[in-house]
């Protein structure tokens, strides 16, 4: 997802200082933005563009193919993972896996408990360094078991598993014309094309 610089409200000097608040303003002033807080810090991120959802589409069809949404795990767009990385820190992965009683894990400002989350999708675009190397250590200190990162810049597919303290011990990349497999820890293994994604998260040209 793309980063963008968004104006803030005023700050009040008789007002606590809340990142949330401001990141509902953000949201509230800026339909269809998405807002997240890693390590103390805003990341605004505006709407995906056509390609960035073609790819989350074509990455799901395998994954319901598999049987991974039924009635052990779900798969789903934007549910908010609470991070460890801070009092407020949370993110909202463009696609996860979690397990199917998801709504037993409830924390507090539409954020989820990342024990129930199997694996974190993002799509790259802009901000395509927060994905590789920000959003990394957030989701290893979250021991989020599987994180995938469709690459569009570099035309790359990562899996990143085994997470260690703020890093994942593996983190394999993947080119056009290679087979992955899933780790099944996800719920089941399956297979994706890694060229087939990549190419549905381009733009077209004329």
């Amino acid at each position: 997802m793309s980063a963008a610089s968004v104006e803030q409200p005023p700050f009040y000097d008789d007002e606590p200082f809340s990142l949330t608040a401001i990141a509902d303003e953000i949201m509230e002033r800026h339909p269809g933005y998405r807002v997240e807080i890693i390590g103390g810090h805003l990341l605004v991120i505006p709407s995906p563009d056509a390609p960035h959802a073609r790819a989350l589409t074509e990455l799901m069809i395998p994954f319901l193919a598999a049987g991974l949404h039924g009635a052990e795990t779900e798969v789903l767009q934007s549910v908010a993972i609470k991070l460890p990385t801070g009092a407020e820190d949370y993110c909202i992965p463009d696609l996860v896996i979690v397990d199917a009683d998801i709504d037993d894990h409830f924390i507090e400002n539409n954020a989820y408990d990342p024990i129930c989350f199997r694996l974190v999708l993002e799509v790259t675009s802009s901000n395509w360094r927060d994905d590789l190397k920000t959003k990394v250590g957030a989701y290893a200190e979250a021991k989020v078991p599987v994180y995938l990162v469709v690459d569009r810049k570099h035309q790359r597919l990562h899996v990143l598993t085994e997470p260690e303290g703020n890093e994942y011990a593996s983190h394999r990349v993947h080119a056009a014309g290679e087979t992955i497999t899933l780790p099944d820890s996800i719920g089941t293994g399956v297979t994706l094309d890694v060229e087939q994604i990549i190419k549905a998260g381009q733009r077209k040209t004329d």
